[in-house]
């Protein structure tokens, strides 16, 4: 494959273009029939392989003009204050080095911009610009490719005519000084463009894995938009797996005497097979959220995760409560996530809490969405404030459904102390798990799902 083409790839998964192998080998193809001449036939061809989606075809369109594009012109550096200088002692400074004589062309010339670009890009293969990660990193590699590109003979040439103090090679000096800051600022921005392909984007999906370990009380306003970034995928992530999961399930096994028995009418070759079916109940989730003060930070990310998945899972229900219990499905559903917390928070946050009269809100007012295909997922603390906990309802409500998994913000060290009743509620439960992380939420949501592959 070539390796301009590796590299875009590579970008474009970067950047959240989830670009397969085989759409590589097909873009390869493309680009071997195409070629480079045609940027704009290119750039089409390529997206019809690789961009699938109008939020994929957003990011293709920026990463192919980032990409394909030189970061600067040589033209545009001839704006600089010292353009003139340089220009017009083109033709008396020479360094004897023919590469660099040929660079001091390709930069005082505009009609050099392509080639000069070319060497640039090739300088930067070469010394690898693309395996940048931090931005601190942008002088070093810009000097890297100056150095590949014969600059120190330049320089030596620069401190020579700095040291005879004539007139003539102050004139050479400060031609061969604007030259070099050409040819400085071209290294800087070709560095600084490969750091917004590769860099950035490996540097923020480091802090986003970061960020997704961390305990969700601790979390800064950084960690918050990253998180709403990265629960999209996981919730889009595990909504793909287990759909996979069930079409890979919903074939089958060859059932042998069924097919025997259709294909009797045709001596017994197998024309049309028959399967055996295992019948899978589709994933159907009720949600119980406490959303009082000691909880509400580990919350947010639970409905934003839910949130995710609504429209994902065919079925799914989202309850709330800190004293009464509300219904907030639709809220997740039709409002955009920042509104739909701020209503739950408002209507329905705020009180002391009582998990057992949400118990008994459960039962009596929703009970008809709790079946043996549902599997109950209980956010909280299980700190009920001194009240009744309601155990035999909580029973009931278990008795009825699939499974029932509990996430409990709190270490198990602390589950049955003062007013916490998780040890009474945990026999009760198929699953106790602590939940503090994003991390944990997205593999306590997978382990439910995973009841129904």
């Amino acid at each position: 494959m070539d390796s301009r083409l590796a590299g875009f790839i590579r970008a474009l998964r970067l950047a959240g273009v989830p670009a397969s192998p085989a759409e590589a080998i097909d873009a390869a193809q493309a680009m071997a029939l195409i070629g480079f001449a045609d940027r704009a036939n290119l750039k089409a061809s390529l997206a019809v392989v690789l961009a699938k989606s109008a939020e994929e075809k957003i990011l293709y369109d920026r990463i192919f003009d980032l990409y394909f594009s030189a970061p600067s012109s040589t033209a545009a550096a001839l704006d600089s204050p010292h353009a003139s200088t340089c220009s017009a002692a083109d033709n008396l400074v020479r360094t004897g080095d023919a590469q660099v004589d040929a660079l001091l062309d390709m930069a005082t010339h505009s009609s050099g911009a392509h080639r000069l670009d070319t060497a640039f890009r090739r300088a930067a293969a070469q010394v690898g610009v693309d395996e940048i990660r931090f931005a601190s990193q942008t002088p070093f590699f810009a000097r890297q490719m100056l150095a590949e590109l014969g600059i120190a003979a330049l320089e030596s040439q620069l401190r020579e005519r700095l040291n005879q103090n004539t007139p003539q090679a102050d004139i050479e000096a400060r031609a061969l000084s604007a030259a070099r800051e050409v040819l400085q600022r071209h290294a800087r921005a070709w560095v600084e463009q490969r750091f917004e392909l590769f860099g950035q984007p490996a540097s923020e999906h480091f802090m986003t894995e970061v960020a997704v370990q961390r305990p969700l009380g601790r979390m800064s306003p950084p960690d918050m938009e990253r998180m709403q970034r990265a629960v999209a995928r996981m919730a889009k992530r595990l909504a793909a797996k287990h759909a996979q999961r069930r079409r890979r399930r919903l074939q089958g096994h060859i059932d042998f005497r069924r097919t025997l028995r259709t294909n009797a009418g045709h001596d017994g070759v197998p024309f049309n097979l028959s399967y055996k079916h295992t019948r899978r109940d589709k994933p159907r989730l009720v949600v119980v959220c406490d959303v009082s003060g000691s909880v509400a930070a580990h919350v947010r990310f639970l409905l934003l995760f839910l949130y995710a998945l609504h429209g994902r899972v065919a079925d799914l229900r989202s309850f709330c409560f800190s004293h009464r219990l509300r219904d907030v499905s639709a809220a997740l559903e039709t409002l955009p996530f920042d509104e739909a917390m701020a209503m739950i928070l408002r209507e329905v946050g705020g009180g002391a809490t009582d998990y057992g009269q949400a118990w008994v809100d459960l039962h009596n007012q929703h009970s008809d969405c709790i079946d043996p295909r549902t599997t109950v997922l209980v956010l909280g603390d299980g700190r009920s404030n001194q009240t009744n906990p309601r155990l035999d309802i909580f029973a009931q409500l278990t008795e009825r459904a699939k499974r029932v998994v509990w996430l409990c913000n709190e270490p198990p060290v602390r589950w049955g102390s003062g007013d916490s009743c998780m040890l009474r509620y945990r026999p009760l439960c198929t699953h106790v798990s602590h939940c503090a992380s994003a991390s944990d939420l997205e593999r306590a949501i997978d382990e439910a799902l995973q009841a129904y592959a």
